[in-house]
């Protein structure tokens, strides 16, 4: 399938379930609301809730910068409000086998669910807003040499930078690394959102994130869809080491590899082969750092010596119950295990897609400081 017919594809299916969700939560509320007036109004918010997304991404990309950003904005937290309204209603739907048992309660039922979702909505967008907090771990790695005991390194994932996301979160994001005192900053995929052009703006911001050994990153799906060489150059002009299947010596005995988004599908043989490119070029016994956008093969990637492993991606499902359908393709969601003799970190990420929104799935930067077992640390 070529990419043309792959995007297609993909935006069709979005737009069908879009506009199932919308006909779902219409059909359900229909009985609750009584009189023309009140049901003209339904159908009014939610044919405004179906366009005003799409609209927002389409007049912001032809220059109503302002306009396009407010409907945006909006339909992005009405996207948020609507994956709150399905399954609440649902879960009625189940209760009630569709209103055929306990017919007296249905309509009550149907308020209330509507009611919690849009009160959890209301929780879900404060958590959008407040910034990401830092988790704070220690790391054992059994090939860290003893004068690498201690380096801080600080994980940065899924900004989505872009529209919704700007100079504002940026710079706190910013100012909450350099109050960590990192050695090093990795980002681990999505510092991007859609449009590699429309940030460019932000180069000279992104600039100010430094540490003493340097920044690395990796393409992220989305730095790949915002067009993966302009993504490239946006990282190389702020003074980023983009790791493309490449590794890079950060302090002696210790190294840091990485390669763009697509290494689930070992399937096919470009992603490994550009794994097993990037080890090649790491010394024998040597400590490696490994950077994945998107966790998966960890078995494998931790028999060919890798030490730690740092994904983004999931967004640790951004709002519940989302948990529980992300699970099926990611069973470990966010957090850190061990993974044989490699620890595996997951970061939930410091930004959103879609919906500015998080439902019990905060933001996060991680802070790693690494520890040697060759040093007594009592």
């Amino acid at each position: 399938m070529g990419r043309s017919l792959q995007i297609v594809s993909f935006f069709s299916f979005v737009l069908t379930v879009w506009l199932l969700f919308h006909l779902y939560v219409g059909w359900r509320l229909w009985p609750l609301i009584h009189g023309n007036s009140g049901h003209r109004i339904l159908l009014l918010v939610l044919a405004l809730g179906f366009v005003l997304y799409p609209a927002g991404r389409i007049l912001g990309h032809n220059g109503w910068t302002t306009l396009g950003w407010l409907l945006e904005y909006l339909g992005a937290v009405w996207m948020g409000s609507l994956m709150l309204l399905v399954p609440a209603l649902a879960v009625i739907d189940t209760v009630t086998l569709f209103g055929l048992v306990l017919k007296a309660w249905v309509i009550p039922l149907r308020f209330g669910a509507a009611a919690v979702a849009l009160v959890l909505a209301g929780l879900a967008w404060l958590g959008g807003v407040v910034a990401p907090r830092t988790v704070d771990i220690e790391v054992e790695m059994a090939n860290l040499p003893a004068a690498a005991d201690g380096l801080v390194v600080v994980q940065l994932s899924d900004l989505h930078l872009g529209s919704l996301i700007g100079f504002r979160r940026l710079a706190s994001v910013i100012s909450r690394i350099e109050g960590m005192r990192p050695d090093v900053v990795v980002i681990t995929g999505d510092l991007i959102d859609s449009d590699a052009e429309s940030v460019e703006p932000l180069v000279p911001l992104m600039g100010r994130l430094t540490a003493p050994l340097g920044v690395y990153s990796i393409l992220g799906n989305h730095d790949i869809y915002a067009g993966a060489e302009g993504s490239i150059g946006f990282m190389r002009r702020a003074g980023f080491h983009v790791l493309d299947g490449s590794a890079a010596e950060i302090t002696p005995g210790l190294w840091v590899a990485g390669i763009p988004d697509g290494a689930r599908g070992w399937g096919n043989s470009g992603p490994r082969r550009l794994f097993e490119q990037a080890m090649a070029q790491v010394e024998p016994g040597a400590a490696v750092i490994y950077l994945q956008h998107a966790s998966g093969n960890e078995q494998a990637i931790a028999a060919a010596g890798v030490g730690l492993m740092l994904d983004g991606h999931t967004h640790g499902a951004q709002i519940w119950p989302a948990h529980y359908l992300v699970r099926r393709v990611f069973p470990h969601l966010s957090g850190v295990r061990r993974v044989g003799n490699m620890t595996q970190v997951v970061c939930r990420g410091a930004g959103q897609w879609g919906p500015p929104m998080r439902l019990f799935a905060p933001s996060e930067i991680y802070r790693i400081t690494l520890r040697s077992p060759t040093v007594n640390h009592r």
